[in-house]
Parts: C-alpha cells; sequence; structure tokens
C-alpha cells in the first residue's frame, strides 16, 4: 500500500486517511493510484464492516494538484500532466470497470459492500468534492469550503460528479454549482443536501458512528447498501460514459487552455464562442 494512503483496522472499522498533508491532500498520479488501490483493497478485506474515510493534515482533498493545472497552461491534458508512465495516468482504463481511474477514485467507495463514511473538514473542491459524495454518509465541518470547481478550470464534473450530484440534489441546484463554481461552506452544503450531518469533529464522530453500526448484522447492512444503491446508481455506466466523452472535448481546447491560463495570470479570461 502507497504511504498517500494508509489504513488501519479495529473492531470492524477501517480508518482510511488520504496522507498528503504538505498538499491539503490534492491529487496526483500517485494519489490517484494510492487511492484506488485502498478501495479496491477494502472490497474484499476480511472483517471490515465499516469504512470511514477523511484526510490528514488541513483539509479532506483540495482537488486536483496544482502542476496539472500547470502543464494544462501549457497545452497539455490532465491524463498527461498525472501520468507517471501508466501508472496514475487518470484517464486509463482498466478491463472491468465503468470508470477512468479519475473516476474510480471516486466511484470505488460505493463499489464497496460496506458502509463507507467520509469526514470531510478544510477543503472538498473538485475531485475532492466528487470523492466525498462518492461516500454513502458525509459528516462535514461547517466551516468547510466545497466547490464543484472544474468549470473554473475549463472542465465539467467528470469524476462521477454529474451522477451523484443529480441523485442528491434538485437539478437546478446541481447546475447552480456546477455552473459557477461558486465556494461554499459546509453549513450551505447541509442544507442543500450534499453533507448527512454538521459536526466540529467530523472524524470523532464519523467513527463513533462507524463503531455504532459495526455492531449491527453485517449481512443486514451490506443487503441494505446493496438495494438503495440498485435503485440511486442506475444508469451509472451510461453517465460516466458520457463525462468521459464531454470532458474530453474540453481539455486542451482553446478556451480551456485559456481558463487555466487567466487563472495563473490573475486576469479576466477571454473567450472565443
Amino acid at each position: 500500500m502507497s504511504d498517500r494512503v494508509s489504513i488501519s483496522i479495529s473492531n470492524g472499522v477501517a480508518d482510511v486517511r488520504m496522507n498528503r498533508p504538505d498538499k491539503r491532500n490534492a491529487l496526483d498520479g500517485a494519489m490517484f493510484s494510492a487511492i484506488a488501490a485502498a478501495g479496491e483493497r477494502l472490497k474484499t478485506e476480511p472483517g471490515v464492516r465499516v469504512v470511514v474515510l477523511s484526510g490528514e493534515g488541513a483539509s479532506f482533498c483540495a482537488g486536483l494538484d496544482f502542476s496539472s493545472f500547470q502543464a494544462m497552461a501549457g497545452g497539455a491534458s490532465a491524463d498527461d500532466a498525472a501520468a507517471d508512465g501508466d501508472n496514475g495516468n487518470p484517464g486509463a482504463m482498466k478491463a472491468g470497470r465503468i470508470t477512468h481511474l479519475g473516476q474510480q477514485v471516486a466511484w470505488v467507495w460505493q463499489e464497496i459492500p460496506v458502509p463507507v463514511i467520509a469526514a470531510v473538514h478544510g477543503h472538498a473542491l473538485g475531485g475532492g468534492i466528487q470523492i466525498a459524495l462518492g461516500a454513502d454518509i458525509r459528516i462535514v465541518h461547517p466551516d468547510t469550503k466545497m466547490s464543484v470547481r472544474e468549470v473554473h478550470w475549463g472542465l465539467v464534473p467528470d469524476m462521477t460528479g454529474t451522477q451523484v450530484l443529480s441523485s442528491l440534489v434538485r437539478p437546478d441546484i446541481a447546475k447552480e454549482l456546477t455552473f459557477t463554481a461558486r465556494v461554499f461552506s459546509g453549513r450551505e452544503a447541509f442544507e442543500l443536501g450534499l453533507a448527512t450531518r454538521l459536526s466540529d469533529t467530523p472524524l470523532e464522530d464519523a467513527l463513533a458512528m462507524a463503531h455504532e453500526i459495526a455492531t449491527r448484522s453485517p449481512g443486514a447492512v451490506r443487503g441494505s447498501k446493496e438495494l438503495f444503491n440498485r435503485i440511486a446508481n442506475a444508469g451509472a455506466a451510461e453517465q460516466f460514459a458520457e463525462e468521459r466523452r464531454v470532458i474530453g472535448a474540453q481539455i486542451g481546447s482553446p478556451n480551456q487552455v485559456e481558463a487555466v491560463t487567466a487563472n495563473f495570470e490573475n486576469r479576466e479570461p477571454r473567450f472565443v464562442d
């Protein structure tokens, strides 16, 4: 297991922590690979009844690493920017999956047969909020800064965000959050239905909830998640394919490069219709 993600298991609860605190757990190639590998391991880990997902340091996950955006400003794709050979390329597909690697780091938490609780604090931006939305339950600090940030960089939510947002909030709210790319608080996230519960100590409360769930009949808990997911995740494969198609048309396009360049040059972008 990469040191980018740690896993400790006690009394049926897997405590999973993204471990790149110096970068607010931003997503580079190594982080993409480590998160997906952690989720894959937990699908079959013996004795695990609940998973708690959090981020070490000041934030849950601040989204895509800035080095990837800097590379985009030079005309590289997100896949090229995050790739380390074939390892860590968020656009890489694996046989049998309905996701590429970038989508898998958010979706793998739905594929794990036991409940996954995200403890969210600090920042959950772009890919970070999509990873949080992939959990079954979100316990969020009220002051967390959250954003469906992709349009700010000339992109679209392509890490399963369109599927999950559409199941959690009204369509107009999902569109407003996406179109504006605005930053909102954990408090507003709770009001909108994106946060399950607010807490000043989200990790402690998530672990307490996990230990409570772990005392329930594991077959009943797993069966309940399976049944809820059967409804909520219908059509996911087709939606993820459409995410890949739409973002593929944006990455590296003149307007997308201009969005990134203008951000780094601290000026108004000059888009062409």
